[in-house]
């Protein structure tokens, strides 16, 4: 059994900080008893190939250059899946497809819980992150948005059609990442789980300054990847609530009550609650 795991890595030696966390994420993964190996396509990110000949880590690399995207653009989650799943369905032996930010660290269990796991065909992943920021680390149960560890265990058949379905979806930059492997669920049948009530995730807050990736940024990014996004779900049949219900769709449908602990309870009756009266305060300032 092996698990091809992707990601992707910032430019290596612009912020001391984002060095840190990605050497803290591969090492996380290092620790793992498993085969393991990285499927990472880079976008000209520099120092970056040099990083991973240095964490002597089994990987799939493949460099696309910036001036094969569209203008502006600096990366594509849709051309890093894409490769991911050409090397997942074309090699014997893997089990799972992981997907991840390179910002976590893993959960040391993280294979001996999918282990127990007697389903063919699932996709696990874990919310909410335990955030840290500012150098803390945050309490295990408030609702951050993100998802940022999603594990698909899929047959060949599934694989395949994965891949298939993918023709019909674009993605650049941040944003809607999440959105979309959720709704991929539903097209190949597959259950999902949530896995927070067995580890945790810990997320660190990026250096965003060093990148020049502010919130206008990444607001303009999702509003472009939602296009893309609801013309994807269109043509698959699939509710554009993925695209337009935010979190308060996505944690509805991979809602289950056996998955449900103490703090994960707590999150959803935060989320709703809290996210809504925002929401409500946050329209009837901008009536009156």
């Amino acid at each position: 059994m092996k698990a091809l795991w992707l990601t992707s890595f910032r430019p290596m030696g612009n912020s001391k900080i984002n060095d840190l966390y990605q050497n803290i994420f591969v090492d996380s993964i290092k620790a793992l008893d498993f085969d393991i190996c990285l499927s990472l396509t880079q976008f000209d990110e520099p120092n970056v190939k040099t990083f991973i000949k240095k964490k002597k880590i089994k990987n799939y690399y493949k460099n696309i250059p910036k001036k094969k995207l569209p203008k502006g653009k600096k990366y594509s989650n849709k051309i890093m899946l894409d490769f991911a799943l050409k090397q997942y369905t074309e090699n014997k032996g893997f089990t799972y497809l992981i997907f991840s930010t390179a910002d976590i660290i893993v959960p040391s269990n993280l294979f001996k819980v999918l282990s127990k796991i007697n389903l063919k065909n699932f996709c696990g992943l874990v919310y909410p992150n335990t955030q840290v920021k500012n150098g803390k680390l945050r309490n295990s149960f408030w609702p951050y948005y993100g998802i940022d560890l999603i594990i698909f265990k899929l047959d060949k058949i599934k694989a395949k059609k994965f891949k298939k379905v993918i023709a019909t979806y674009n993605q650049y930059d941040w944003g809607v990442i999440e959105n979309f492997y959720i709704a991929v669920c539903e097209i190949l049948e597959i259950k999902k789980i949530n896995l927070f009530k067995k580890m945790n995730v810990i997320k660190f807050e990026n250096d965003f300054k060093s990148f020049s990736e502010d919130r206008s940024w990444q607001i303009n990014s999702w509003k472009l990847n939602q296009r893309y996004f609801l013309n994807f779900l269109k043509k698959n049949n699939l509710s554009s609530l993925y695209a337009n219900g935010s979190y308060y769709y996505l944690l509805y449908k991979i809602f289950n009550f056996k998955d449900l602990n103490f703090n994960l309870f707590i999150a959803y009756i935060i989320f709703y609650p809290f996210n809504l009266t925002k929401k409500f305060f946050s329209i009837l300032k901008k009536l009156l």
